[in-house]
């Protein structure tokens, strides 16, 4: 099967965005030039530029990559066919499951933030405001219904959204503390296991057998 165009530009565009979130997550928006990324991609400056015709716009193309992943998994909890444990079973399974799986897009998105926004905040505003509002519209409903005990609902996101991103923004220190090169699948059901029972806790829900599920993917990502 021949590969069209439009695929093969598809493709090297991919495989630039993915070397592009490396350097920018190691080194930040201002500690990587196109040339950096062009030789961690061993392709020439011209060769990057014709694909994206600046460093500001792979940046935020880069960015908003990570930030449709993160937005999607936020989604998950806003289901209605869910209940609340199952809802929060999945959710945090799926935000663990992207820092583990994608440890430089979680870091990318943290330095965007820490650093106040200053190159995608209108893209977190448009995508992440409405995500935010539809999962805080769900949890007063259960709270409404007596389903969970009632706490502040923001707090609640930005504790869930620590408890699970700290094993990408701060992996070096969660591995040099474990004595270890690298998480594996074991640590990934300890960590959902320990969110989950402090997260059940916290809203009343009554204690239940925890099947940590294991990541999906085969091997752990580094992180």
């Amino acid at each position: 099967m021949s590969i069209t165009p439009s695929s093969k530009r598809q493709q090297v565009e991919a495989r630039l965005v993915a070397v592009a979130q490396e350097c920018f997550a190691q080194h930040g928006y201002a500690g990587v030039s196109v040339d950096d990324i062009a030789a961690s991609a061993g392709v020439s400056k011209q060769s990057l530029l014709y694909y994206f015709a600046s460093k500001e716009l792979l940046y935020r193309r880069v960015f908003n990559d990570v930030l449709d992943t993160w937005v999607q998994n936020l989604s998950e909890l806003a289901d209605p066919r869910l209940t609340p444990r199952e809802a929060l079973e999945r959710y945090v399974t799926q935000k663990l499951q992207f820092s583990f799986d994608n440890p430089t897009g979680s870091r990318l998105f943290a330095q965007e933030i820490m650093a106040q926004a200053p190159m995608c905040a209108a893209d977190i505003k448009a995508k992440l405001v409405p995500a935010f509002r539809a999962e805080s519209a769900l949890l007063e409903q259960w709270m409404e219904r007596g389903e969970v005990r009632r706490v502040p609902v923001p707090h609640l996101l930005f504790t869930l959204w620590a408890m699970t991103q700290t094993y990408a923004d701060f992996a070096w220190q969660t591995r040099m503390l474990l004595g270890k090169k690298k998480l594996n699948t074991a640590d990934f059901a300890q960590a959902r296991d320990m969110i989950l029972r402090m997260v059940e806790g916290a809203l009343g829900l009554p204690d239940a057998p925890s099947a940590a599920a294991p990541p999906r993917k085969k091997r752990v990502a580094r992180i």
